[in-house]
């Protein structure tokens, strides 16, 4: 488990906040920074509001605000941090010249992490101070609840600070995705600008509203996503055979002008690497098997959604 006990925390808009109470929750001591003291007020007020919803998670007794500090300077929010989570504007200007300065006052081996949802790492931190400790630790919203968390290394960063900061964030409850090499917009959120610019097509050409089109991932593939992605899914759609027929059988639907974004040739190496991916997610079980789980968890989750649906409908 991390040893990493005292986080900084640079920018405490909404992203910020809820890296804070995620934590806090933990008992990590927080030093939290913003240009804008005017956020203080705004934070303290949405700590306590989210607090009931983390105590419920993480079954939290009570909140110890003795862990947590607000500086009105960013070299005194540095000063002590093992860790330090940046939380800035997406701007590459910004960025920069804010990594330039975390750099100069962090502690030598303190390790920088960004919570960018799509810049680049070497080139956000291609001014800051020993590089081979930074990288991306993009969150998702709200960070206090959500576990996931997208670790992305600049071309300079070291393995040794990636697997410090993947024991971190596991230490706060967090599911790290360990990212390969750096790519705009790393992995989630370009599965969701796909979404997202289809569904734009689809609304402006006149063929749905957007709530009919939220409706059609809620009621379909979104029930499916919240416990398997793409991959696991289709591999079930291929029945007994799996990814493999799934490929035989839709594959050549990919030529079909279907969206409005261009779909890669499925050559033999992609199908290999589809079909051997997907077989290690199975994890040796048989899609009846997980079908079987699948099903189950359905009926839970549309139970359970039951009772909240009507609130945003």
């Amino acid at each position: 488990m991390s040893k990493i006990k005292k986080i900084a925390v640079i920018g405490t808009g909404v992203i910020g906040a809820g890296w804070i109470i995620r934590c806090l929750a933990h008992n990590k001591i927080v030093y939290a920074f913003d240009k804008d003291i005017r956020l203080k007020k705004n934070l303290i007020t949405e700590i306590k509001r989210a607090w009931p919803y983390v105590r419920k998670l993480f079954n939290k007794k009570k909140l110890n605000l003795n862990n947590f500090k607000y500086f009105t300077s960013i070299e005194e929010a540095l000063k002590e941090a093992d860790f330090i989570q940046e939380c800035a504007t997406e701007n590459y200007n910004i960025k920069i010249k804010l990594m330039n300065i975390i750099g100069k006052f962090a502690k030598p081996n303190a390790i920088i992490s960004s919570s960018s949802s799509g810049l680049l790492p070497t080139r956000i931190y291609s001014k800051c101070k020993n590089p081979s400790r930074a990288m991306i630790g993009h969150p998702f919203n709200p960070v206090y609840l959500c576990p996931g968390v997208e670790i992305v290394p600049g071309k300079k960063t070291h393995k040794k600070f990636l697997n410090k900061a993947n024991k971190f964030y596991k230490s706060i409850s967090m599911n790290p995705i360990m990212v390969k090499k750096e790519l705009p917009g790393y992995l989630a959120d370009r599965l969701q600008e796909a979404l997202w610019r289809e569904a734009l097509h689809i609304v402006n050409e006149g063929y749905a509203s957007a709530k009919e089109l939220d409706r059609a991932i809620e009621d379909g593939p979104g029930l499916r996503w919240s416990l398997m992605g793409t991959f696991l899914t289709f591999h079930l759609a291929g029945g007994k055979m799996g990814m493999k027929h799934m490929l035989e059988q839709f594959g050549p639907t990919l030529k079909l002008p279907w969206t409005k974004l261009k779909a890669p040739k499925l050559s033999k190496k992609l199908s290999s690497r589809v079909i051997t991916g997907t077989l290690q997610q199975a994890k040796g079980k048989s899609v009846a098997m997980i079908s079987n789980i699948r099903d189950q968890y359905l009926v839970d989750l549309l139970k359970l959604r039951r009772k909240y649906e009507n609130k945003l409908r």
